[in-house]
């Protein structure tokens, strides 16, 4: 029996669906391949009502934590997203913040009870891809990071995905996004280092997904209330056309024949 072409997407947080591979998401779901998202936590340590940072006085993690939940479910529909699931783990926060030491936080719940979920749920979609972190999760967030290592242990114990990739963001488009950004005039609290992002030799794909740029826009701004970190969102439209239109991804293993270089993940399946 032909297994159901399948995405399954293994994400953090709340919004952390959409930069990296909302465009893949949409792009699947409009091609009939099945889609599952996987959100890791619930958000708690976002931004609450008026931009309260987490720590502040009148920062409620808890109604944080709904409010985010109810945008991933808006920006889930957005994207086509067929199927969401939650593991509903506490967010651990950046990496240095107190929040590290809660025991009920993600990067702190024991590999095997976590991976378990994730691998019970690969056992029920049967994805012949799986895309997630790479093993720094990214910039080194304990909850990226904790996501990374689930997915590779559910992948290594269930054995069922036939490819893995890790998100990637090409070094080289980074440069060039914040000196267009700088020269439009967008005002940014962040000045990437040089060596962030992904060497542009280890990229092996990258996929079109312009078709899809709308989709992604919208489902960034239903994360409303993280808006203020969401910089994108700020600059003109024509760029964040160009920054929206293409993902990259670093291919980490791949059971079938495929292309060293692919435009399609699934490329070598169905």
């Amino acid at each position: 029996m032909t297994r159901e072409l399948t995405l399954m997407a293994v994400h953090a947080h709340p919004d952390d669906e959409v930069l990296g591979t909302g465009g893949l998401l949409a792009r699947c779901a409009a091609e009939g391949v099945r889609t599952v998202l996987v959100t890791c936590t619930n958000g708690e340590q976002g931004d609450d009502s008026g931009g309260v940072k987490p720590g502040e006085p009148g920062h409620d993690a808890e109604e944080v934590a709904q409010r985010r939940l109810a945008e991933l479910r808006e920006s889930a529909g957005l994207l086509d997203i067929g199927h969401l699931e939650l593991l509903g783990y506490r967010d651990s926060g950046m990496d240095g913040w107190s929040t590290n030491d809660d025991p009920a936080a993600f990067a702190n719940i024991p590999l095997e009870e976590s991976a378990g979920r994730l691998g019970a749920l690969m056992e029920r979609y049967r994805p012949q891809v799986v895309v997630t972190y790479d093993e720094n999760g990214g910039y080194g967030h304990p909850d990226h990071v904790r996501a990374h290592r689930i997915a590779m242990a559910a992948t290594e114990k269930t054995g069922i995905p036939d490819k893995l990739y890790y998100t990637a963001i090409p070094r080289s488009g980074i440069k060039q996004m914040f000196e267009a950004v700088r020269e439009a005039g967008v005002e940014i609290d962040f000045d990437p280092p040089a060596d962030f992002g992904t060497p542009d030799e280890l990229i092996t794909s990258v996929l079109d997904v312009s078709a899809h740029v709308e989709a992604k826009r919208k489902a960034l701004q239903a994360h409303a209330s993280q808006g203020e970190n969401i910089f994108l969102l700020r600059m003109p439209e024509e760029m964040q056309q160009a920054a929206f239109s293409y993902e990259s991804f670093i291919r980490h293993f791949c059971r079938v024949p495929a292309p060293d270089q692919e435009v399609d993940l699934f490329a070598g399946l169905g």
